[in-house]
């Protein structure tokens, strides 16, 4: 998953569910049938019927997902479920009990012949006090579009978590559809206007690993590399087309499977892109979830043409990348993955740490960037990093993310846990003349292991270990493991590089990458922050911390609109004219003036005096390598 706000990544793993006994009954040899009606939308909810067969079980329990792969939160999915009934075979109802906001206790369940209900999307209650998962796994219910994250609508039942499903999904004919999820047929209603989609999936994991999208979208289809690239798109306003995204992901995609080389990937990766609109029921939980051979992505229709592609790249390369670890190399709680009671494994330095240090170093590798923006993205990320708890063991922090203080401290999961694969990609490099680096190491981890052989959490790191340098066991263990700090420019300095301070030129809402604006969502205002003093043009203009932004350039802030105005300002250019009205204290401040470039203090990555002939091989091996 990645989770990002204007263009700052600020960004998790899929894999499948463990086998669990089955009772010899009738309902675990028979598919469970579920149907999905978009045909009968009734206050924004979608009829759910599941059809599990017969059981001989006197109770039987149903689960909607407390937590699904990749989130690393608590999402209760069955939080959005209303009207839930429990009918036998003559159409009366049975006894059932809510347990907790995702668990229904079927009694008499040996006469159970389907449960139905309503589903209520997430989208258009994220900005309510109703707590709401992250976007990218939500679900969107509207006339014009459907975003079917299916663990938001289909369930699993305790003694059936293995068993295959039959899905139909009903809509009107005239609606675009695509899914990675097989399709197994599709039939018309007597005047043609409904359309029934027939899926199968081999089990529950199969269901929530293969989302689907309906409504009114813009498709294209092109291949890369061998693989069959789906990219559905839905702008309500029609700001972006499929056709004007495409060259960017066919360029990036391309990149990355030469990067890549001979990693086993996909034969089809569907990307669904959902720009959200300007209003308040617009989700704003901007980013990706990765699954298996697809990845769900939300952003701003507002947003600039430049910034969508920077954000395609970042976070759609993030999501693919997936397709190594934890796809490919991944442990038993991943693998064995429990939807209700999860436990996580310790290594996301490496899931999501080392996937995201693939995003950044393969556009260098390929090309697509230059030494100096990969060099400030890895300075972006040491500068966000230390926001974060350095001193707190990554191994601790993984085990036990749902909890606080590991909770608060996630996202540095791909600040310095892409600087940890940085680290250890240098290393290898150092230790083998250049030919051997991070990417090499999960290659040879996907040959031991592969997406259907799990690794044991505690043995991982010794593994790693014997499979390359005491150097990088001895760096896991200290800082990975440990609650060491790493001091970066031991490692810059093995490739002729240092860290040094100097005036930067940044942009109107950031210092480098810290945001200088807040938000008060008692008041529905946003203000600028402390942070405001150390950027060089509203400091000249005399703006102070906590000044509201009531409008600029004539259009009212609000935090509906926050994201795509201060977007925006990524757009302005030296010599535009800027007018600015701040609130200070109930005084009306107005900034009206030509902008000039702004600059911030900040450290720049650049070449020690004289690198050796030694350390520049080693950096060349390190980002072409």
């Amino acid at each position: 998953m990645k989770n990002i706000f204007i263009t700052l990544s600020i960004s998790l793993l899929l894999i499948g569910c463990g086998s669990i006994n089955q009772s010899n009954d009738i309902a675990s040899k028979t598919p469970i049938a579920t149907e999905v009606d978009l045909t009968q939308i009734t206050d924004d909810k979608v009829p759910v019927v599941i059809n599990p067969g017969r059981f001989i079980q006197d109770t039987v329990k149903y689960y909607l997902p407390k937590v699904v792969q990749g989130t690393y939160a608590v999402s209760d999915f069955g939080k959005f479920v209303d009207d839930f009934r429990a009918l036998d075979y003559n159409g009366v109802e049975l006894a059932t009990e809510k347990l907790d906001s995702n668990t229904w206790l079927i009694t008499n369940a040996k006469q159970l012949d389907k449960i139905i209900y309503q589903v209520n999307d997430t989208y258009d209650i994220e900005n309510t006090s109703v707590e709401t998962p992250f976007s990218p796994s939500g679900t969107n219910i509207e006339t014009d579009n459907f975003v079917l994250n299916l663990h938001g609508f289909i369930g699993y039942f305790d003694v059936l978590k293995n068993n295959q499903y039959a899905l139909e999904v009903k809509a009107p004919t005239d609606m675009q559809r695509t899914s990675a999820l097989q399709n197994v047929g599709s039939e018309k209603n007597e005047d043609g206007t409904i359309t029934t989609d027939k899926y199968f999936a081999a089990r529950y994991f199969d269901v929530t690993d293969n989302p689907m999208m309906y409504g009114k979208l813009d498709v294209e289809e092109f291949e890369v590399g061998g693989i069959k690239i789906v990219l559905s798109v839905y702008s309500p306003n029609k700001a972006y087309t499929a056709a004007g995204i495409k060259e960017t992901v066919f360029k990036m995609m391309k990149a990355q499977k030469a990067y890549l080389g001979d990693i086993d990937s996909t034969p089809r990766y569907d990307i669904y892109l959902y720009l959200a609109p300007q209003s308040q029921t617009a989700p704003t939980g901007f980013g990706a979830l990765e699954h298996h051979t697809s990845t769900v992505v939300v952003l701003p229709e507002a947003i600039p043409e430049d910034a969508l592609t920077s954000a395609m790249i970042d976070v759609v390369s993030h999501e693919f990348f997936h397709i190594v670890t934890p796809l490919s190399v991944h442990s038993e709680d991943v693998h064995y993955f429990d939807y209700n009671d999860p436990t996580f494994s310790k290594h996301l330095w490496m899931y999501e740490g080392v996937t995201e240090y693939f995003a950044s170093v393969f556009q260098i590798n390929q090309d697509l960037v230059g030494e100096d923006e990969f060099y400030t993205k890895m300075m972006g990320k040491i500068e966000s990093a230390s926001r974060y708890d350095d001193a707190m063991s990554f191994t601790v922090m993984s085990e036990n993310i749902l909890n606080e203080p590991y909770a608060k401290n996630y996202a540095n999961v791909y600040e310095k846990g892409a600087l940890i694969g940085m680290c250890i990609d240098i290393l290898m490099r150092e230790e083998s003349n250049g030919n051997r680096g991070i990417l090499s190491l999960m290659k040879e981890l996907s040959l031991k292991y592969g997406k259907n052989k799990p690794f044991e959490d505690d043995k991982i790191i010794e593994e790693i270990t014997a499979m390359t340098y005491p150097s990088i066991g001895e760096f896991l263990k200290t800082h990975v493991i440990g609650n060491t700090p790493i001091n970066y420019n031991d490692f810059f300095q093995k490739v002729g590089l240092s860290i040094g301070a100097k005036d930067i030129e940044t942009d109107y809402v950031r210092n480098g990458s810290a945001i200088i604006v807040g938000g008060d969502q008692d008041k529905g205002t946003i203000f600028f922050t402390e942070l405001v003093a150390e950027n060089s043009f509203w400091a000249d203009n005399g703006v102070r911390a906590y000044d509201v932004i009531k409008e600029v350039n004539g259009t009212k802030l609000t935090l509906t609109n926050a994201n795509s105005v201060l977007q925006g300002t990524l757009q302005w250019q030296e010599g535009d004219d800027v007018e600015v009205k701040l609130d200070r204290a109930g005084e009306e401040i107005v900034v009206k003036t030509k902008l000039t470039k702004s600059f911030t203090k900040g450290e720049v990555l650049s070449d020690i005096e004289a690198p050796t002939k030694d350390q520049l091989a080693l950096r060349n091996a390190w980002l072409k390598g």
